[in-house]
């Protein structure tokens, strides 16, 4: 059985997608601009497991911000219900591929919600 950290990735949804993406979801509340349906080739977008809107509005993407967002939203995450299905889809997959909009690979929600998902996984085992 692969390892929790081999199976969840996370990728840009403006990135090509790819046969080995496996199972791809998207984690933004908003849909992305400039990418169709057809482009995204997405099999669940889960709204639900994005930072609440006030938080990203609060955040706005200014890396200043990150560390006090990042402890808000891990704080979301802990009474959050979507996040035993993306497990539940970790557990079921080979690879389940986190899909985000932001520009910035390092400071970003999907980041975090990786980060808390092996964390919570791992107590799970």
């Amino acid at each position: 059985m692969a390892e929790l950290k081999d199976v969840l990735v996370i990728k840009r949804i403006y990135d090509e997608a790819a046969d080995y993406d496996g199972y791809r979801v998207l984690v933004d509340r908003l849909w992305p601009r400039g990418v169709s349906k057809e482009r995204a080739r997405l099999d669940l977008w889960l709204k639900e497991i994005a930072p609440s809107p006030p938080l990203r509005t609060e955040f706005a993407h200014m890396q200043e911000r990150f560390e006090d967002f990042r402890r808000a939203y891990l704080a979301e995450l802990e009474q959050n219900p979507a996040v035993e299905q993306v497990l539940e889809l970790a557990a079921a997959e080979k690879r389940v591929t986190l899909l985000y909009g932001a520009r910035d690979p390092e400071v970003n929600h999907a980041r975090v919600l990786r980060e808390f998902l092996l964390r919570t996984g791992a107590a799970d085992t």
